[in-house]
């Protein structure tokens, strides 16, 4: 069934706002927002938790059975979207249940990420190549609308597992797969010597890098050479090079 909504107090729409501006409000509700036609085909292919589906006049999607689907002018789209120029659709999917860790050799830990485009790209490259991922402390919402978008329709495809480092410390113990840590220092090991596609690693925020903690209890040290007037890299674009040499 199809509802019209002309006014921007409507409730529904009220609400929308509030889930793109707060994480704890997406939590509270158990759902979150995400936007383009794009987006909405992944999520109606690979997403059993589609809850409304939103449509500008004149934009036409596949909205299955069971989903509630709301028409709106083209200017209250525009008071919604938190795109500049709004592709004429946006839905409201229900948050999935927590994904357990389950340590493998050949993950990325992912530490106080906190930019959503890098963690959504990271999620986008490693589903690209079969890399499981997890998000430690500190990281970015992987239900922002930035990150989901960044992630082109990963969150949709694969389960997105978030945990703290304890728990996956001693989940990669009892696994048996060591832990390493990206770092800039003298004793890290060059990473094309290291078969990373044994271990589980560790990518360090863009700001700071790996907490200490991390560092101090990791098993060994990795590091991408660079030349010597580069002091670092993009958190996603680390990530990826990390990602590339698992496979290789």
């Amino acid at each position: 069934m199809e509802i019209r909504i002309t006014g921007r107090k409507n409730p529904l729409l009220q609400q929308v706002r509030k889930l793109i501006a707060s994480r704890r409000e997406r939590e509270a509700a158990g759902l979150f927002v995400a936007d383009g036609t794009k987006l909405l085909m992944e999520a109606v292919e690979h997403w059993p938790g589609l809850d409304t589906v939103i449509l500008s006049d004149g934009v036409d999607a596949e909205v299955p059975e069971g989903v509630r689907l709301v028409r709106v002018p083209e200017d209250v789209m525009a008071s919604i979207s938190p795109m500049q120029a709004p592709q004429g659709a946006l839905f409201l999917c229900r948050l999935p249940e927590k994904t357990v860790l389950k340590p493998c050799a050949g993950m990325l830990l992912l530490d106080g990420i906190q930019d959503p485009g890098n963690v959504g790209t990271i999620l986008r490259t490693a589903d690209a190549l079969g890399v499981p991922v997890a998000l430690l402390e500190g990281c970015a919402d992987p239900y922002n609308h930035k990150t989901v978008r960044a992630s082109m329709g990963a969150v949709f495809r694969t389960p997105v597992v978030t945990t703290t480092w304890e728990e996956a410390k001693a989940a990669c113990r009892e696994a048996g797969i060591p832990v390493a840590v990206t770092a800039l220092s003298d004793r890290a090991m060059d990473i094309r010597k290291a078969e990373p596609g044994k271990l589980a690693v560790v990518i360090g925020s863009e700001g700071r890098g790996v907490r200490p903690e991390i560092l101090e209890e990791g098993d060994l040290e990795l590091i991408i050479p660079m030349r010597p007037h580069c002091e670092s890299l993009n958190a996603a674009v680390a990530a990826t090079i990390v990602m590339w040499q698992m496979g290789n």
